[in-house]
């Protein structure tokens, strides 16, 4: 049996509050960090300027974040003023990041979103570049709208339905929420780009190096809680762990999420490992979008898969 949480090593991870942390939340609640020795600490951000800011000065441990946050932040080019970042690193891979494009009720298809005004978490970080990449394969030039910095995926949802922008990209559940409350999804990121790196596990080198026995256990807790929730006879209980955790979630939309985020062949990465093409995908729209311009090709600069290795035996 592990020991008290209390007398555990504790482990802060910073996240953006979503469905998307539903492995988190199953490894706090069914006991799977605890048996791998360590106590986690979830503790919330609201945008990804906040999340990288306090991550560049040692506020927490480990930030499960968009991939493109770690590429743009070690290539000097994120949105907060903290400068080239060239401790970050990412160590795991969650998910493609569930993206889907969501509008109000009177945009039916993408071609109507012509000079309308589109929300994102920060304009040069996180998801925006795939936005710009969906648009751009739908024949839209950066000038044919406009873009509006809201913050994270709370912030998006609500302001979208406050009918402050037209459409803007969501993952589970909040995009099922929107189309709860009749806001139209027009699109999944995955239809259009394919393999896409989405969240990731991430971490500073020097605080990895000196704590090596926390990541490589936080690495196999996760796993073990992915390999829970994706077990189809747990789904009951799956859905009890995320109505409590996530702010507002009814069990409906629980229930909805759950052959989305898991079920689907697009859900949680069964292995939870980095996947290699879908960052190299990341780095494809960073080098077409990202400013200053920089050629990023080399995926294995972003990230080191030795704990992952160590985590799995592979090593």
């Amino acid at each position: 049996m592990p020991e008290s949480l209390t007398t555990l090593p504790e482990l802060k991870v910073n996240v953006f509050p979503g469905g998307f942390n539903w492995g988190l939340y199953v490894g706090i609640d069914r006991g799977f960090f605890a048996k791998q020795g360590i106590n986690v600490q979830v503790l919330g951000t609201p945008n990804s300027v906040t999340q990288m800011t306090e991550f560049a000065e040692g506020k927490f441990d480990i930030a499960m974040t968009a991939v493109d946050n770690i590429v743009a932040y070690r290539e000097g080019q994120g949105e907060a003023p903290i400068g080239a970042q060239p401790e970050f690193f990412a160590f795991m891979g969650s998910d493609s990041g569930f993206l889907s494009l969501v509008a109000s009720p009177d945009i039916s298809k993408i071609a109507d979103l012509a000079g309308k005004v589109l929300s994102v978490d920060a304009l040069t970080t996180g998801y925006a570049f795939v936005l710009y990449e969906i648009l751009r394969r739908n024949g839209f030039d950066r000038n044919a709208y406009e873009l509006r910095r809201v913050g994270g995926m709370i912030q998006r949802m609500n302001s979208l339905l406050e009918g402050n922008e037209k459409a803007t990209l969501l993952s589970a559940p909040y995009n099922l929420i929107a189309k709860s409350r009749g806001q139209t999804q027009l699109v999944t990121a995955t239809d259009v780009l394919g393999a896409y790196q989405g969240n990731v596990a991430a971490a500073r080198r020097s605080w990895a190096e000196k704590n090596r026995s926390s990541v490589v256990a936080f690495i196999r807790g996760y796993r073990a809680s992915i390999a829970w929730l994706r077990d189809a006879s747990n789904r009951a209980a799956a859905v009890d762990v995320l109505v409590r955790n996530v702010s507002g979630m009814s069990r409906d939309v629980a229930e909805a999420s759950y052959p989305e985020l898991v079920a689907s062949e697009h859900g949680f990465f069964p292995d939870c490992k980095i996947d290699v093409a879908g960052l190299e995908r990341v780095l494809e729209l960073r080098s077409r979008y990202a400013e200053p311009k920089k050629e990023l090709r080399d995926p294995l600069q972003y990230c080191d898969l030795s704990y992952f290795d160590e985590a799995t035996g592979r090593g």
